[in-house]
């Protein structure tokens, strides 16, 4: 689990996910920030350090994602590339992105 927290608030969250769990490559999962600290960055935070983390513990050179169709853009800015065909999960567009080091 990667979090980031304001003192007792949990305002951000994502889980990273070994390589052969989800994906053959290891992943990040479940991103969240709390509604009151959204527009302050943090998303991009702490996918930048969820990024790292994942890549320095499981020693990989690719990250694989199940990202909202939405996140496109904000995905693509943190080096992820669409690696597939969208598809519904929970009644929401998906996508695959890779992120390759």
């Amino acid at each position: 689990h990667f979090c980031g927290w304001d003192n007792q608030t949990l305002v951000a969250y994502a889980r990273i996910i070994p390589p052969s769990v989800c994906f053959e490559e290891a992943s990040i999962g479940r991103v969240i920030t709390h509604p009151d600290y959204r527009k302050k960055q943090l998303g991009k935070q702490l996918m930048q350090g969820a990024i790292e983390k994942t890549l320095a513990q499981f020693n990989v050179l690719q990250i694989r994602i199940g990202a909202q169709c939405y996140l496109i853009d904000f995905y693509s800015q943190l080096g992820f590339r669409i690696a597939g065909e969208e598809y519904m999960e929970d009644g929401i567009p998906h996508i695959e992105m890779l992120l390759s080091r």
